[in-house]
């Protein structure tokens, strides 16, 4: 048998300084593709005159796309991406596409992509949504990747407290981070405006509040889909900073594309039942789903008596919490639970409203599910959708997209289709 022949010390230090140098030149390398990539990006933005930042906790998505809609009624080209429900590219013409990501993961990095696929249309102005939840990658997103001009600060809100709170003082200066250094921010925020002006004047940047009364219902009349005057007032304001007159811009506004999260209302018939739904998953948060509920009630979109449908997530303890003890506020007739860990969302419920609540909590098969919602729900009236739409909120509008419309009174047809989750949308 051969001998083993043990390496010695001197092989020992050749294999080592070998690898060290391997480790070494794959650090250089990728080192200068950092720095190669970086100004390739800075290049891309230094081609496009405005950029647009759009950040807040409520309505990014919606104000993306009339900021976009407003600069085209102006004559601008732009380019626009948004984050929410279903992340968008959309074109110069208005026209979109969804973003694709690997893994269906959803990575900040994807702006550089976004500003280089900008870029080829040679546009006047990009407008982006800010999709960065932690305060240091919001700063990130607006100092390296984005670098806007103009900043949309849209509202303070509750929620995210885990990264930006605890308190929504801690949230506006998270959000603040996203402001231009010796630029333009827009918000419609009121409660917390003081601390925007402080945040504004550490980085030399000129504060826009807006007043939402300052659009009028005529204006508002001429949206085909609901949206709210703190975002149409923003779009001006912004639209108005870069020289475009406020007719064109709402025109503009007017033919934009709605988001598909935009808050909608269907009219559907189960058996001899009809039933106006209103899906309000998108809200999330119960400050903005109460504003959602009011707006549709003032328009008379929904009518009482009224159920409310509070999907629950085992992951949001708290937020079904919310949820439940908003059932408070709104004061509807029925409430409905479905998801997981209801007991959670029923805890929170009043006493005096505990014997309105329908507990359909679990996995029970899709009809199942339908079935149970529409017995629960009285004839001529109204479902409120609120929670996270993720999980049961899916699977029930999947069911409720099944079912026929029907027409009012007054002949009108059974208004905006009902909007089905974004993975329902993508097979068809």
């Amino acid at each position: 048998m051969a001998p083993i022949i043990a390496p010695t010390i001197e092989t020992k230090g050749v294999d080592v300084a070998y690898l060290y140098i391997v480790l070494v030149m794959c650090s250089l390398a990728l080192l200068v593709a950092g720095v190669v990539e970086q100004r390739n990006h800075y290049r891309n933005l230094d081609r496009i005159q405005e950029r647009i930042l759009v950040n807040g906790i409520r309505g990014k998505s919606s104000i993306t796309r009339l900021c976009a809609g407003a600069l085209r009624g102006g004559g601008r080209v732009v380019v626009a991406k948004t984050t929410g429900t279903a992340a968008r590219f959309i074109f110069p013409d208005a026209t979109e596409e969804p973003v694709h990501r690997k893994f269906g993961i959803a990575n900040v990095a994807e702006q550089i992509g976004i500003v280089r696929r900008a870029a080829v249309y040679h546009p006047d102005v990009l407008v982006m949504e800010c999709m960065a939840v932690m305060p240091a990658l919001q700063e990130v997103n607006q100092s390296k990747l984005i670098r806007s001009n103009i900043g949309v600060l849209c509202n303070v809100r509750e929620d995210h407290l885990t990264e930006m709170g605890p308190t929504l003082d801690d949230v506006a200066r998270s959000l603040s981070r996203s402001m231009a250094v010796g630029g333009v921010c827009v918000t419609a925020e009121r409660e917390r405006l003081a601390i925007l002006q402080e945040e504004a004047e550490r980085r030399d940047c000129r504060l826009v509040a807006v007043d939402p009364e300052s659009v009028t219902d005529q204006e508002m009349d001429g949206f085909g889909w609901i949206t709210f005057k703190e975002n149409v007032a923003i779009a001006l304001a912004v639209a108005e900073e870069l020289g475009v007159d406020r007719h064109s811009a709402l025109k503009g506004m007017w033919e934009a594309p709605p988001d598909p999260g935009v808050l909608s209302v269907a009219r559907v018939m189960h058996g001899d039942k009809r039933m106006r739904f209103a899906n309000i998953f998108a809200a999330n948060d119960p400050e903005s789903t109460f504003m959602n509920i009011q707006q549709l009630e003032g328009q008379h979109l929904i009518t009482r008596p009224l159920t409310m449908v509070i999907n629950c997530r085992p992951d949001r303890i708290e937020r079904n919490g919310q949820m439940g003890e908003l059932s408070g506020r709104v004061r509807p007739e029925t409430i409905i639970l479905i998801g997981e860990v209801t007991k959670s969302a029923r805890t929170a419920i009043p006493a005096e409203l505990q014997d309105r609540v329908v507990d359909l909590g679990g996995k029970p098969d899709p009809s199942r599910l339908l079935e149970g919602v529409t017995a629960a729900t009285p004839d001529d009236s109204s479902i409120v959708a609120v929670g996270n739409i993720h999980g049961q909120g899916e699977v029930l509008l999947h069911e409720l997209a099944r079912l026929p419309g029907w027409t009012c009174e007054d002949g009108s047809e059974s208004g905006s289709t009902l909007r089905l989750p974004t993975w329902e949308r993508t097979q068809r």
